[in-house]
């Protein structure tokens, strides 16, 4: 007979307990599986020549920034100038994949923002963006010189995430002590 007046109290602490933890992480920290696991493969069309092709293997050999973004996108707008500078300051490049757009969108968009990447993938279809478990843009991945992904940043680049969460990371995988080299920008 106690059972009965127990149980239904223990259900009710657990989910206290289960809801009290929710209330204290950070919304914007979004645990991708993929950190420490190989980038997965993908072969786009190029944005600037369709009849090109860029592959998952074209960030290998250095470390790499993948950039997901689209003209339609508020917070690709919002990121863009830093990432125009750290494509001219850092010495990280810096690959696009443009995610659910057209593709005319996206040639005007660079042409009046600037190109701050190396190369741009087009995945109009979401293919390869459910592949690498985007949520949405803008998100940028950091990779290893094998491909390796190191980070996700979900939301857009900021001074301060590229300070605290890109630099120190960049100098690790090239094996720096410091982050001088990693074209730290303010």
């Amino acid at each position: 007979m106690r059972i009965r007046y127990v149980l239904p109290l223990l259900i009710f602490a657990g989910m206290i307990a289960l809801f009290m933890n929710g209330l204290t992480r950070d919304p914007t920290i979004v645990e991708s599986p993929f950190i420490g696991k190989p980038a997965p493969a993908f072969e786009l069309p190029n944005l600037f020549n369709p009849n090109e092709t860029m592959r998952h293997t074209d960030m290998f050999g250095e470390v790499s920034m993948f950039n997901i973004w689209a003209s339609w996108c508020p917070g690709c707008a919002q990121e863009h100038e830093l990432l125009m500078a750290l494509g001219t300051q850092s010495d990280v490049p810096l690959y696009g994949l443009n995610w659910k757009d057209e593709r005319p969108a996206a040639l005007k968009w660079l042409e009046q923002r600037g190109n701050p990447y190396k190369a741009v993938a087009v995945d109009r279809n979401n293919i390869t963006g459910i592949d690498w478990g985007v949520y949405g843009a803008p998100e940028t991945f950091l990779l290893d010189a094998d491909g390796i992904i190191l980070y996700k940043l979900v939301g857009p680049m900021t001074p301060e995430i590229w300070l605290n969460e890109f630099v120190p990371r960049i100098a690790a995988a090239r094996g720096e002590t410091t982050a001088d080299n990693a074209g730290a920008t303010q």
